[in-house]
């Protein structure tokens, strides 16, 4: 190992500063002026951003976010905080850990100088982490000396970090024992599903598109929250028929990936199913999506239709389980260690 100290810069979306509408107004203008999240033409993207969206959702999303806010702030924030001191206590005292936004602060720029790149994104959206990773590609090449970089790829399907939610999840579901489990992810429209796809042929055409792992499905985001889904019930001993794949926070008219899951939520309660619990593996930290849309909206949506119990299954946060697997992929990732057979 090198004398100098080892970098590593974890990166997530990012927040507001504040759960205000000014804060919110300025973290969505940020982050929806981005081409790969609103991916269509400029003049289209402006007219939608400034005719559409600024001047009504932020006062409506501070309303949220003022319903999730902690003392110390952001609960994303707060969450990526304390995964960064406890990373940072695991990897020792030859390493520096920063946490980096995409949008807003702390921002990307201000802790680029320590450099294995963690995208804290299990599954790989090119909204998400491709947006990120281009950003650092840009940040790093404005320097005179470009620094070589490691990137930690999407973990979708490594054990270090199913086998972390798993263990998250195991005592929450012994305690709250669900009819049904629900696996919610965040959506994607579709043609950022398809465009992802090298061929154009395989991506959304059938109905088992995701079933399997292909070529050509190699960057699809919706066969990595399917493939996460598979795994994670398989370790919960979960039986068929006993969970659902969902997305949620859709966006707007154009058609996201499905099924979703204000759609299925109110079809499982019609079934006869009163205690549902929800995981949403697609975040490693608690946030707006997860403890406001799944915590809060969901919960109501789901008691409103004759549910009688819908327990969100926390995040990873600073979990033991999580800090010890993401401090063995970083350390494999600079080829310090092996990869044990249980984050193989």
């Amino acid at each position: 190992m090198d004398s100098a100290p080892q970098g590593v810069l974890l990166i997530n979306l990012g927040t507001p500063d504040a759960p205000e509408t000014g804060p919110v107004r300025r973290y969505l203008r940020e982050f929806l002026s981005d081409p790969r999240v609103l991916d269509i033409p400029p003049v289209g993207r402006a007219a939608l951003l400034y005719g559409a969206i600024l001047p009504f959702r932020p006062q409506r999303s501070a309303e949220q976010y003022r319903k999730i806010w902690m003392p110390q702030g952001s609960p994303l924030l707060v969450y990526g905080n304390a995964l960064r001191d406890r990373l940072q206590d695991a990897l020792g005292p030859g390493w520096v850990v920063e946490l980096g936004m995409r949008y807003g602060i702390p921002s990307l720029a201000s802790a680029l100088e320590k450099l294995t790149v963690v995208p804290l994104y299990p599954q790989y959206a090119s909204s998400s982490t491709g947006s990120s990773l281009e950003k650092v590609y840009r940040l790093v090449g404005e320097a005179w000396n470009v620094e070589a970089l490691r990137v930690l790829p999407p973990f979708y399907d490594r054990p270090a970090f199913l086998d972390a939610f798993a263990d998250v999840g195991r005592p929450v579901l012994a305690e709250s024992r669900p009819d049904q489990v629900l696996f919610s992810f965040h959506g994607l429209p579709e043609r950022q599903v398809k465009k992802s796809d090298p061929t154009g042929k395989h991506c959304l055409a059938s109905v088992d598109c995701c079933d399997v792992q292909v070529p050509a499905n190699r960057w699809c985001y919706r066969m990595q929250c399917f493939f996460t889904a598979r795994e994670l019930a398989n370790r919960l001993g979960l039986e068929a028929g006993k969970w659902t794949v969902t997305f949620q926070s859709r966006l707007g008219r154009t058609p996201w990936i499905r099924p979703y899951t204000d759609v299925v939520i109110p079809e499982l309660a019609g079934k006869g199913v009163k205690r549902l619990a929800v995981f949403c593996p697609a975040f490693v930290a608690d946030c707006l999506e997860t403890l406001e849309e799944i915590g809060i909206r969901a919960k109501n949506q789901f008691l409103s239709v004759g549910g009688e119990v819908l327990t969100l299954v926390p995040s990873l946060n600073a979990h033991p389980s999580w800090v010890r697997g993401l401090t063995q992929m970083i350390r494999h990732l600079r080829g310090d260690e092996p990869l044990s057979d249980a984050a193989a």
